[in-house]
């Protein structure tokens, strides 16, 4: 389960340098930043010194960031090794408008993780992450697919990484101008971007008689 410290202890790791005061260390402030992200981005660096950053789908487990794959992935095999990771998401909030270019801007809410992963190898356990994956995204979905059988289970990889130091970095607001540009007169202020779902497509081989279920009616129409 997730453990009861609430907060990361800043280290040179962790620390936010630029712009200090619009981070935090406090897991209430970090987890629903990285639960909202859809997908989120893993760095790694390969034998020879080539830094890869490779875009994955995640979920959150307690102190942990699940992933998952293919058996073959370069990413989930590297990631079982225990060899150091960095995870980042970034969730945009908004377009901030200044009245010079310079101080334009984004709304945003952004969270850096450090941790070691481990491959998850009891079946139930891969069960559950393979659930939790699946629920983030859809939720509701687990129940009513085909689950997985045993030879997609053999070629699923998944793994779990143990979250050892994390940051986030947020920015609200309007813009912050020059104080003699107040006066100009060039229209400033934010625009709000949000993610949302459309409504669903159908498979054109749908059975006639598959009705839309409910959890996908309420996922577009929160």
């Amino acid at each position: 389960g997730e453990s009861n410290v609430s907060e990361f202890a800043k280290t040179e790791q962790n620390r936010v340098r630029r712009l200090p005061a619009r981070g935090a260390y406090d897991k209430a402030t970090i987890y629903p930043i990285v639960d909202q992200a859809l997908i989120c981005y893993v760095g790694l660096v390969e034998e020879g010194g080539q830094p890869v950053i490779i875009p994955t789908l995640h979920a959150r487990r307690d102190d942990e960031i699940l992933l998952h794959g293919a058996t073959t992935s370069r990413l989930l095999k590297y990631a079982a090794t225990g060899a150091p990771l960095c995870i980042t998401v970034a969730n945009i909030d908004g377009l901030v408008l200044a009245r010079s270019v310079f101080h334009h801007s984004v709304n945003y809410r952004s969270a850096v993780l450090f941790g070691r992963g481990a491959l998850v190898e009891n079946e139930d356990e891969k069960m559950a992450a393979l659930a939790a994956f699946t629920e983030k995204l859809i939720p509701g979905r687990w129940d009513d697919a085909r689950g997985p059988n045993a030879v997609e289970l053999k070629a699923t990889s998944v793994v779990a990484v143990t979250i050892e130091s994390a940051s986030a970095k947020v920015r609200t607001g309007p813009p912050k101008d020059d104080d003699e540009d107040y006066a100009l007169d060039v229209w400033a202020g934010v625009v709000p971007i949000q993610q949302h779902f459309g409504g669903p497509e159908a498979d054109p081989l749908l059975n006639d008689h598959v009705a839309l279920p409910d959890y996908l009616h309420a996922l577009s129409h929160p």
